[in-house]
């Protein structure tokens, strides 16, 4: 950075930190790697020694970066929960453990734990009970997360053994390899944009409403932090080992090192080994042992003087890009993919990478044949991060997006507000109408028995299927005649399509594969409008008044009803005899409530659902966030701070749970 105009290198600095602070922090979507990040940091952080005169409170190194959501409660840290200081360099690392060596004027024992990369969590036990999890939020204060975090079945709610009466443990919360590819192949059954990494999995799934939902996800905890008054020994080696027998899960790759060698080879080792662990690690933390010597080290504004962690470089390596085909899916989103030169990264032999969109692609000025680097870092599909321009090819020319629709020839279109580029022929482009039946038939929508992909792409090409009503015209004479199709094959087949039509309503609507009407939202319509009619007649403010159904939702869901070839769909549906209506509804008590909307909000002698379901009995509306045509709040206790504020601001009347049925019983 030039010496000249120090307050102008600072502002930027300091709002460009800002703004990857709240895309990593409140939006889980990081659009900076982790080492370009700590860089930036270390950047700012020189800068602000070399001009004290230009302190700023509110600068990005005064404070730990936030992921507080306001719809749980926050809780206080009993302990502060700091990030570590971190370094990618050897030199570094030998410096810390030098200096430690200095102040404590001994030998020093350390202890090196691997970085697991998900979500940090504070678990508080009392007499061996689980209480409480709370996320670090912004290290002074988190999220109370407790109801989330008991379906984690690694965490446990009570402990045994001689453990301490009062006791915080602290860890991480993250997705297997495995279950996180499990998770994304669900999500793109169900229409659902594919999380980026395991990371913001398992991020996004600590921070969500419903508990239930949380209970699905393939969420796992190592655990790896102690404090309180009474802990059985100071070395926390030992109490590691305790740990173990009182219940909580320890990772088994930790080790005790009495010297920088023995702590450089431990690096070294996983460096290299990590591509074998079931689970992502970013790197290495390297602990004093001793918890005395650990309090007369003490902290410096931000971290801990007696422990650092090594971070790992992402894995890249230079590859040439050979060419680039471009996907379309089910819902008719075009997708671009590299093909590449293979070459050896993390373990595997990458031949394909992703390039997401048309803007990454400008952003890279990617060119055909250009040497290209690949990055694996925690993502399971890797991506193009830059180009060696003093590589590139006499000659070469730029690779730009496609106009037209690779399948069908259809001009592309783009969405105001999104990065992807659509084909539009959603009637007769081939990959979105095999998408769409494979969707439909699939186990979480239809559940239909004996049809897969092969045998969809079979009935397609010979023109048996084109919707998915076809589906339910075919006869088991036109099947046997079918390659690999014999009699019973084609009976069975035959039948699980009969079945299907005993599927409720609320998966009906969600085979059908609306985009963003992934499971729930469609559980919610259904159990909202009661039957197909009501939807179809449905206009935009009375969708945005069902609970969890927001603008872009209400949105795609007129467009696709708008259709007419949409609207014959669902007519021959019903005409073959599918479900487009609940079967059970509510029975409606009174209208004392009709007309208005409620938010329920907080913890209730009765459950949430009971409330909810006693508004929509006597003619109210549950909505989801507070807005000025909100009619009021039903409140509980712990009700998050923020919602409580829009609401005085709002001037929307709050009711307590007494007033709620007083209301109702009038």
């Amino acid at each position: 950075m030039e010496a000249q105009n120090p307050r102008e290198q600072l502002r930027r600095l300091r709002d460009e930190l800002h703004h990857h602070n709240y895309l990593y922090y409140i939006l889980n979507q990081p659009e900076l790697s982790d080492f370009d990040f700590d860089q930036k940091m270390a950047e700012l952080q020189s800068l602000e020694a070399a001009h004290p005169e230009l302190d700023d409170p509110n600068s990005p190194t005064k404070r730990v970066g936030s992921d507080l959501s306001q719809d749980f409660e926050q809780v206080a840290h009993r302990y502060p929960m700091l990030s570590l200081g971190n370094t990618y360099s050897e030199s570094e690392l030998q410096d810390f453990v030098n200096r430690v060596i200095k102040l404590a004027g001994q030998e020093v024992a350390f202890v090196c734990e691997l970085k697991y990369d998900g979500t940090a969590i504070a678990l508080s036990y009392q007499n061996g009970q689980l209480v409480r999890g709370v996320t670090r939020g912004d290290g002074t204060v988190g999220d109370d997360v407790s109801h989330n975090v008991k379906t984690i079945r690694s965490i446990p709610l009570q402990l045994t053994g001689d453990c301490p009466n009062d006791l915080e443990v602290r860890g991480e919360i993250f997705m297997s390899r495995a279950g996180f590819e499990k998770l994304n192949q669900q999500r793109e059954e169900m229409g659902e944009a594919r999380f980026a990494n395991p990371r913001n999995a398992a991020a996004g799934s600590l921070k969500l409403q419903n508990s239930s939902l949380v209970a699905k996800r393939p969420l796992e905890c190592y655990l790896y932090h102690f404090l309180g008054d009474k802990l059985p020994f100071d070395s926390h080696f030992e109490n590691l080992r305790a740990a173990s027998e009182w219940g909580l899960r320890i990772s088994p790759h930790y080790k005790l090192c009495r010297s920088f060698e023995e702590i450089h080879a431990f690096v070294k080792h996983w460096d290299t080994a990590r591509n074998e662990l079931p689970f992502e690690i970013d790197g290495v933390v390297i602990k004093v042992d001793s918890l005395t010597l650990r309090e007369e080290l003490g902290f410096t504004a931000k971290t801990p003087r007696w422990a650092i962690s090594y971070k790992f470089k992402a894995e890249s390596a230079f590859t040439r890009l050979r060419s680039v085909d471009f996907q379309v899916g089910r819902t008719g989103a075009v997708t671009p993919v590299a093909n590449l030169e293979p070459v050896p990264l993390a373990g595997t032999t990458v031949k394909r990478a992703s390039l997401h969109n048309a803007d990454i692609i400008a952003g890279l000025d990617l060119h055909l044949n250009d040497m290209v680097s690949v990055e694996k870092g925690g993502e399971i599909i890797p991506k193009i991060t830059g180009v060696d321009t003093s590589e590139r090819l006499p000659g070469s020319t730029p690779l730009s997006f496609i106009s037209n629709c690779p399948e069908c020839g259809t001009p592309l279109m783009r969405i105001e507000g999104e990065a992807a580029h659509y084909c539009p022929n959603t009637a007769a482009c081939p990959p979105q109408i095999k998408g769409r039946i494979e969707h439909f038939i699939s186990r979480r929508a239809m559940n239909i028995d004996g049809l897969g992909s092969e045998t969809i792409n079979l009935l397609y090409e010979q023109k048996l299927v084109n919707t998915i009503a076809d589906l339910y015209r075919l006869q088991v004479q036109q099947l046997v005649q079918l390659e690999r199709l014999g009699e019973k094959s084609a009976a069975n087949i035959v039948a699980g399509i009969e079945a299907s039509k005993q599927v409720p309503f609320a998966r009906v609507l969600f085979a059908l594969g609306i985009r963003f009407v992934g499971e729930t939202v469609a559980r919610k319509l259904a159990a909202a409008l009661g039957n197909i009619d009501a939807l179809l007649a449905a206009d935009k403010d009375q969708l945005l008044a069902i609970d969890e159904i927001g603008d872009k939702i209400a949105t795609s869901l007129l467009a696709w009803l708008e259709s007419e070839d949409n609207r014959n769909l669902i007519q021959q549906l019903r005409d073959f005899g599918l479900k487009f209506e609940e079967e059970e509804r509510p029975v409606a008590q009174s209208n004392r409530l009709e007309g208005l909307s409620f938010v329920v909000s907080g913890v209730f002698a009765r459950s949430r659902d009971e409330l909810k379901g006693l508004i929509e009995t006597h003619g109210g509306k549950n909505v989801s966030s507070i807005t000025a045509k909100t009619n009021y709040i039903l409140a509980g206790d712990k009700m998050g701070p923020a919602k409580l504020e829009k609401a005085h601001k709002l001037n929307i009347p709050i009711l307590s749970e007494e007033d709620f049925l007083k209301m109702i019983q009038a």
